[in-house]
């Protein structure tokens, strides 16, 4: 049976728009990138996030023979970027760090976007190191003097944070919870900010990832305690959490990514470019200075292992009550 000319027409408008799909994804593969590519970090400049994310862009964009420009969009513990991130065009211009946090500030409502179904996961990056950190003539010598000191007198003492909800803050929580103690948190915009109160003695403590570490070498802070599995080799004197009887970890991985829906050709391109980049000697160098390991993770392994973590986050919310600390 002859098919309507209708039918036959449609039938081959359809083939001629699949095989132009084709020729467009093909040049595009071809011809990106053709200009600089915009890479938003959502946290303000001078903080370990930045300073990684900089690096990284340094040697990516080299990489791919156009500049990557970072462009500053913090506030809202990150968020603010996440959120410009995911409501970029897909089109490989517009790229981002993705703090992990997403998975947790997305069941909380304070993110207008879903980690498992609105970005292109391009690499986990690094770590980082987060730790308490006091000025050097505190009152608190050892971290057991700081918990002390909060069971004594239950939310007299201050620790400045990065931003309510975000990783410095929960995990301060976590290990509030687990030493039975209250203290009263302060919320910067950033890491670098939150530095600064410390240093500026208007807060008692600092709760962040290394941006203490060379004030600490300097002899301006003492560091009582650092959250990872391990201690960290610069500064192997100084116990962790867990070291320290507190069953609490937090490590919480940069990663880079885009909008959902980006174009396969350029996602290839720019898997391959950061997976370059993060084994580059110019980022292990950075990493090294900022105690941030390197937990290299290419995009499909990055999107599960965001998938498991927004899991686990979905426990801790519970756990810590963390609706309640939102308000």
């Amino acid at each position: 049976m002859i098919p309507p000319r209708s039918s036959r027409r449609s039938f081959v408008l359809g083939a001629l728009g699949a095989a132009t799909l084709g020729t467009s994804t093909r040049l595009l593969a071809q011809t990106w990138p053709e200009r600089p590519i915009t890479f938003i970090c959502p946290w303000p400049a001078g903080g370990t996030a930045d300073q990684s994310m900089r690096a990284l862009c340094t040697v990516a964009g080299r990489i791919l023979g156009q500049a990557i420009a970072v462009e500053n969009r913090a506030g809202a513990s990150g968020m603010i970027g996440s959120k410009a991130l995911a409501s970029a065009k897909p089109d490989g211009y517009t790229i981002g760090q993705i703090p992990i946090s997403v998975t947790r500030f997305s069941q909380l409502g304070t993110l207008q976007a879903d980690p498992r179904k609105d970005y292109t996961y391009i690499a986990r990056t690094s770590g980082q190191t987060f730790g308490i950190a006091v000025p050097a003539n505190s009152r608190f010598k050892t971290l057991q003097d700081f918990v002390a000191a909060a069971k004594a007198k239950p939310g007299s003492i201050t620790y400045a944070h990065a931003g309510v909800g975000g990783a410095t803050h929960v995990g301060m929580e976590e290990f509030a919870a687990a030493a039975g103690i209250q203290l009263s948190h302060v919320p910067y915009k950033g890491g670098a900010e939150a530095l600064q109160g410390v240093l500026g003695g208007h807060v008692d403590a600092l709760a962040d990832s290394s941006s203490w570490a060379p004030h600490v070498e300097a002899g301006k802070l003492r560091l009582l305690a650092t959250w990872g599995e391990q201690r960290t080799p610069r500064f192997k004197d100084v116990p962790t959490l867990k070291d320290l009887g507190y069953n609490v970890v937090v490590d919480a991985p940069n990663g880079i990514g885009a909008p959902k829906g980006l174009p396969p050709a350029v996602e290839a391109k720019l898997r391959d470019a950061f997976r370059q980049a993060v084994a580059s000697p110019e980022f292990k160098s950075v990493a090294d200075r900022l105690d941030a390991p390197l937990l290299y993770l290419d995009g499909p392994d990055y999107a599960k292992y965001v998938n498991t973590i927004y899991q686990k986050e979905t426990v801790l919310i519970d756990k810590l009550k963390l609706r309640d600390l939102m308000r």
